[in-house]
């Protein structure tokens, strides 16, 4: 199987995305890797490591898309970026799946320009992983869509069950409607219209409210982008806020340095369930295609697991198993 990968996608490329790929089929056998991006930025970096030379090969691709900058000019403008060869690569079938960790709104604009979206989509959507005590949840929207018909609630429910299911292993996936309380008539008209047509779906749990997010008392939380993410950008700030917090009053209490060091360790170990890289990234669900977005600033781990996470969308047909879905 071969994946492409964004060489020069995120905040530390090309080394990040260049020894993930490396990581990745040394992990997988079976696994081949084309590394897209400038040759010789990438040729320089494979220079600096082992690799199986006959799996990893380049398609060149002389335009960077840098994080900041505009997803649709860019998208535009830049015709030979890493994103639009790769895509294009992707659509004619040279490879199996295209992943990056690069301007994620360049590349759900370029996903939905050269992949377009699977029958019966309404509209593609991005799920983003959220951490709980109980694991790792989706949260949907996360920021591709600010405003949702219910219609697309329902699509979005129905999408990211089958992606907990087959490719984060959750074997019973439930759905919570994100809401201001608990009970059928909380929230805005268009809530309470939500909430009747996932009353069809047998893992809809009911709503939820933000104080069980964390506790993940569902698999999927489900809203519209706009809340969405707010939530996922408030959740990421949480880590940094407790070191800095932590710091803080180990100082004013004179903790010694070794007595410091034990507690980051005992509180990286608690939070290691929290930690994104055992995901990596995942696809934008409803396109057609497979089109994986992972965090800009991604580690080698997280790339790896990025890239065998698109193996295991291709192997279990996820593209299929979510039309199917849709005609049910």
């Amino acid at each position: 199987m071969l994946i492409a990968v964004d060489a020069v996608g995120g905040d530390h490329f090309p080394e990040r995305p260049v020894k993930g790929a490396i990581e990745a089929i040394n992990e997988n056998s079976e696994l081949q890797i084309l590394l897209i991006g400038p040759e010789d930025l990438i040729r320089k970096e494979l220079d600096l490591s082992e690799y199986h030379s006959n799996r990893i090969h380049i398609l060149h691709a002389p335009e960077i898309i840098g994080m900041t900058e505009s997803p649709a000019t860019a998208v535009k403008q830049k015709r030979n970026s890493s994103i639009n060869i790769g895509l294009s690569a992707h659509k004619q079938g040279s490879c199996s799946a295209f992943v990056s960790a690069g301007n994620t709104g360049a590349l759900l604009a370029a996903s939905m320009f050269l992949l377009g979206k699977l029958d019966g989509v309404i509209r593609p959507t991005i799920a983003a992983t959220f951490p709980t005590i109980k694991g790792i949840s989706l949260l949907v929207d996360a920021g591709a869509n600010l405003e949702l018909k219910p219609a697309m609630y329902l699509q979005f429910a129905k999408m990211c069950s089958i992606f907990s299911r087959e490719i984060l292993e959750i074997k019973d996936p439930t759905v919570g409607l994100l809401n201001i309380g608990e009970e059928e008539e909380k929230g805005l008209d268009i809530h309470k219209e939500v909430f009747q047509l996932l009353s069809d779906l047998p893992n809809f749990y009911g709503n939820i409210e933000g104080r069980d997010i964390l506790f993940g008392k569902t698999d999927i939380y489900l809203t519209d982008g706009f809340t969405g993410n707010i939530v996922l950008k408030f959740g990421e700030s949480i880590p940094e806020v407790l070191i800095y917090m932590l710091k803080k009053t180990m100082s004013a209490e004179s903790i010694d340095e070794q007595t410091q060091k034990l507690i980051f360790d005992v509180i990286a170990k608690t939070m290691n369930s929290f930690n994104y890289e055992h995901v990596g990234g995942i696809p934008f669900l409803g396109v057609n295609g497979l089109s994986l977005v992972g965090h800009g600033g991604s580690s080698v781990t997280a790339i790896k697991n990025m890239i065998l996470n698109a193996v295991r969308c291709v192997e279990f047909e996820i593209n299929d198993k979510i039309v199917q879905s849709l005609k049910n």
